[in-house]
């Protein structure tokens, strides 16, 4: 996928700043991992600094200091997750801020400009994202108004330029809950629409994982071959290795930092929890396979002594593993399409995530 801000190489792990940082590590430390892209979220970074600080700093790359492309969310999917705090009407969503309460407005119109005063190389639509479960009839109704929505948001991005001279793409988001002919519906209205790239959204938000992918296997063959496929807010190992085969190429998910801060690690033979009492003594690395600079340097005991004790340090290092093991898994997936062999590959890498050998290289 070519931006302004360089060339990013599919398959692809977005790392989630969503308020202009990737928690608990520094940009500098994202580059030295080979992250290629970033999202940051419009709710969020709207509300606190504020866009105007942004704009002031020409832009989000300048203000965070990040000089490799950088996807911004609509902020949907925040509003979507406000039940109490939002309502839903034809021109918009009228919110109340989860910071301090007051009252703001979200149409398509004002998403499309906050992202140009954000400068993200790639901006979503404003979508809503209908709940599972849900009946089909509410499915309907929600995937029209985000029809409508995509289709006003389209021609807000064609009226209003870039502000700071560089290339930023549109993508439209898949939506329609589980129900196949709502989903088909969307993507053909969509693709109409001639987006630049193309997200599924409305999964990972509760449904059996085998509906998940049979949903985004059927949304890809909807959609065209030559432009990007994201399917947001996914997921495990296992998630990103089963959608790549099933034709996606893009995902991002909050899971490798969370679980990170959280002392749960990930590894070429599955997962493992810090805090347990049998790394108390177990000098050998979180993941013998990986080089990246936590595994390099510390052991499983003294990632377990800075849990225990509650100092900073174990989110940055566990953080710092965690994305070097979602990174270096996408950069895997990638050479191993090149080599024609992804198939094999990835049977051999989910065999060592359920047995704890260590897969293919």
């Amino acid at each position: 996928m070519e931006t302004s801000h360089g060339l990013v190489e599919t398959p692809m792990f977005m790392p989630v700043g969503t308020q202009g940082s990737v928690k608990a590590i520094e940009q500098r430390e994202l580059v030295e991992l080979g992250a290629q892209i970033i999202l940051g979220n419009t709710y969020h970074l709207y509300l606190r600094p504020g866009v105007d600080v942004i704009e002031s700093a020409g832009g989000l790359h300048g203000f965070i200091g990040w000089n490799k492309p950088i996807l911004t969310d609509s902020g949907g999917y925040q509003i979507f997750s406000l039940t109490d705090l939002r309502e839903i009407e034809e021109d918009g969503v009228t919110f109340r801020s989860h910071v301090d309460g007051s009252t703001h407005v979200f149409t398509p119109e004002s998403v499309i400009t906050i992202q140009r005063q954000l400068g993200s190389d790639v901006m979503m639509v404003l979508d809503e994202c209908a709940p599972h479960p849900c009946d089909i009839e509410y499915a309907q109704r929600s995937n029209g108004l985000t029809i409508r929505w995509a289709e006003r948001c389209r021609n807000a991005f064609e009226q209003d330029g870039s502000r700071y001279g560089h290339a930023q793409g549109l993508f439209g988001i898949v939506q329609g809950s589980i129900y196949r002919e709502i989903r088909e519906l969307s993507a053909q209205a969509l693709v109409k629409m001639d987006f630049d790239g193309y997200a599924i959204g409305g999964l990972a938000v509760g449904e059996p994982v085998e509906q998940m992918y049979e949903i985004t296997e059927f949304c890809e063959a909807l959609l065209p071959r030559e432009k990007p496929r994201y399917l947001m807010g996914v997921g495990t190992p296992q998630n990103l290795l089963e959608s790549i085969e099933r034709g996606m190429d893009m995902f991002d998910c909050v899971l490798p930092t969370r679980n990170g801060r959280n002392a749960n690690l990930f590894t070429r033979t599955g997962s493992l929890n810090l805090r347990n009492a049998v790394h108390k003594t177990d000098l050998s690395p979180v993941d013998p396979e990986c080089t990246c600079y936590t595994c390099k340097n510390f052991s499983r005991a003294y990632l377990r002594h800075l849990f225990q004790v509650k100092e900073i340090l174990a989110l940055q290092l566990a953080t710092i593993h965690n994305l070097s093991f979602y990174l270096w898994l996408m950069r895997e997936a990638h050479k191993a399409i090149h080599q024609r062999r992804f198939a094999e590959w990835k049977h051999s890498i989910l065999s060592g995530l359920r047995t704890g050998q260590v897969g293919i290289q």
